[in-house]
């Protein structure tokens, strides 16, 4: 099944309204990049990979943005300015699908071999962590899951509370034992829980701290451990959260995290509020890790599932 059977208009629509910032931002820049010019040369080249690099997409992946553009003027002989924006819709959405794939399953569907299907969330202290947890689980559920919170950042008793909050806002159970409590042993609880009350996805918390990659390591390799008593291949996600505002901070967020631990997925949070989205293209470009899913707004519903084409089509699929 292809993504265009469950990507709804409404979902289009929180999409475009997310990234509008970003949207406005790049297109701006592009103006001013093509601004009198009646085709694709080396000029306008030269200020695409500005507006690319000044857009936090990233270096690497703006030059590799640069040379497919350039193939693609090269291949054709003649491309005119005004195809801009789809030439780069083509070319960006080619570039991210060469790199990861989208699942074929609807969106916030668990894979039936997976029961249950556990995601363990990683990330630092700010970047909207338990917030994404909370959305998570509310998505899951009305997909027609049974969802089980974790509270395994026991470090903080504002991060058990507002789990708790959280949970009670999607209508899911939390599993928290006191502050300070092993967090192994909090993920060991949650996924018994899970098995006993046939709930068929877990999400677990975890310490937001990075301030020693050994010791975040040891940690998240004991919590591993653990649950796969219960559950053997368990988690079948290690999810990283990161802050799309933090442009090129988010970047380094993730080498340190990628370093440190198994990380499979990544979620990008809070691209409602700044024009820095081309963290995302960098970001699912540079680390070979598929986005899931990316935020995009306050409510509980606004977070959703990574899709590339739609994304790219988003940010520059008409400059009206």
């Amino acid at each position: 099944m292809g993504f265009f059977n469950f990507f709804s208009k409404e979902k289009k629509e929180t999409l475009d309204k997310g990234l509008e910032r970003t949207k406005q931002g790049v297109f701006s820049k592009l103006a001013r990049a093509i601004a009198g010019k009646s085709k694709i040369d080396d000029e306008i080249l030269d200020n695409l990979e500005e507006v690319f690099i000044t857009s936090d997409v990233g270096l690497e992946t703006t030059l590799k943005i640069i040379e497919r553009i350039e193939k693609r003027v090269a291949r054709d002989k003649y491309v005119n300015s005004s195809e801009l924006n789809a030439l780069l819709c083509e070319e960006i959405a080619d570039l991210l699908a060469e790199n990861n794939n989208e699942s074929s399953l609807p969106d916030f569907t668990v894979p039936a071999d997976h029961q249950p299907h556990v995601i363990m969330v990683v990330g630092v202290n700010g970047v909207g962590k338990t917030t994404t947890i909370g959305k998570l689980a509310s998505q899951f559920k009305k997909a027609g899951n049974k969802v089980v919170l974790g509270a395994a950042d026991t470090f903080r008793a504002a991060a058990i509370e507002q789990l708790d909050v959280w949970g009670e806002r999607a209508g899911v159970p939390v599993i928290k034992q006191k502050l300070g409590s092993d967090p192994a042993s909090v993920a060991y609880d949650t996924l018994q829980s899970a098995k006993a009350t046939g709930a068929n996805v877990v999400i677990i918390d975890t310490a937001g701290r990075l301030h020693n990659k050994k010791g975040l390591m040891d940690e998240l390799t004991k919590i591993r451990n653990v649950m796969q008593k219960v559950v053997p291949d368990a988690p079948h996600e290690v999810l990283l959260v990161l802050d799309g505002s933090t442009g090129q901070n988010a970047f380094e967020q993730a080498r340190q995290f990628v370093a440190a631990t198994s990380v499979n997925e990544l979620a990008i949070t809070k691209l409602d509020g700044t024009a820095k989205g081309g963290v995302v293209i960098g970001i699912s470009d540079q680390f070979r890790i598929p986005v899931k899913y990316i935020g995009l707004g306050e409510g509980i519903d606004d977070l959703q599932v990574f899709h590339k084409k739609e994304f790219v089509e988003s940010l520059f699929g008409n400059a009206g």
